[in-house]
């Protein structure tokens, strides 16, 4: 069987995008390798995506988003995507166990997060390092953590687990946060919440199966320190999720490896389009994962009425 479109990933900008594809009367087919909602389905409270006056949880929203997606009839399968081939008409995504066809592809993979590189920090994975306050938040109640990072995730989830935790301990690398003025306002409000500006970790430590302390140092004046904790949530950033794409697909890509598209977020690949936050652009946020779902399709449509 050939789809008209193969959507790969079920997070913000591909169930959006699904929606609109099924809803124009296309054959769509979506591929998602975990639980449909991607980074904001992690996310504790999202205060500023239109139509709730007040903040929804992101598991929540997603599972909104999940439900209408399923309503129009969408077909859904979970596999990992190892690769695409892009080169015909014709494009095919192959995953472990079988090979999907469709006229048109749109990636929509998004993204996940950075790694810190800090000693210990594989060690310790899933034993007191995180990446999610809402999926292990709970493990820490009353405990003392530690937030690495500076931008809006490691202000929000410091916030989210100030509420949870006995103490969060926030430490960042620079001097000023990244984070928006009101999450800065509210973390400095917190009485529970401790800054530390100008720090970087070095080394996560602990005994066999859990986290005890930091080895953390000044940037400035080098002077190393340790820190106890029970455990570290780390929000660095987001890399791509594009380890199928590889350099034969010609896909054009920046330093980071997101790809590039232009104004229709088509690529430089004639019927494969981008949606989200795997594409080049300035903000990667679930209003501009949603609209890039809903530009696709137009894109999409007109892609397919030219080659059909």
């Amino acid at each position: 069987m050939i789809y008209d479109v193969i959507i790969i990933g079920a997070g913000p900008a591909g169930m959006t995008s699904a929606i609109y594809t099924k809803r124009s009367g296309l054959n769509v087919l979506v591929i998602e390798q975990g639980m449909p909602g991607g980074q904001a389905a992690t996310t504790h409270a999202i205060e500023n995506y239109p139509g709730f006056k007040e903040p929804i949880s992101g598991p929540d929203l997603m599972l909104n988003f999940f439900e209408q997606m399923m309503s129009f009839g969408v077909e859904m399968v979970t596999k990992r995507v190892e690769k695409i081939n892009i080169s015909e008409p014709v494009k095919e995504v192959v995953t472990s166990d079988a090979t999907y066809q469709a006229k048109a592809l749109i990636l929509a993979s998004g993204a996940q997060p950075r790694l810190l590189g800090a000693e210990g920090e594989g060690k310790y994975r899933g034993k007191g390092v995180s990446y999610c306050a809402t999926c292990d938040g709970f493990f820490f109640k009353d405990k003392d953590v530690v937030v690495v990072g500076g931008g809006d995730s490691a202000l929000e989830e410091s916030l989210y687990l100030s509420k949870i935790c006995k103490s969060v301990t926030i430490i960042h690398r620079r001097e000023t946060f990244r984070g928006a003025k009101i999450l800065q306002d509210r973390v400095y409000a917190a009485e529970n919440i401790t800054v530390m500006m100008d720090y970087m970790v070095e080394e996560i430590a602990g005994t066999e199966d859990k986290v005890t302390a930091l080895q953390i140092k000044h940037v400035n004046t080098e002077e190393a320190s340790s820190l106890a904790t029970d455990g570290v949530f780390i929000f660095v950033g987001y890399l791509p999720n594009a380890d199928y794409i590889v350099p034969e697909n010609g896909l054009l890509q920046d330093g980071l490896g997101y790809i590039g598209t232009d104004e229709t977020l088509m690529t430089d690949q004639p019927g494969v389009f981008v949606a989200g936050d795997l594409r080049v652009k300035t903000l990667r946020q679930v209003t501009t994962a949603v609209g890039d779902g809903a530009l696709v399709n137009v894109a999409v449509e007109r892609y397919l009425s030219e080659v059909n």
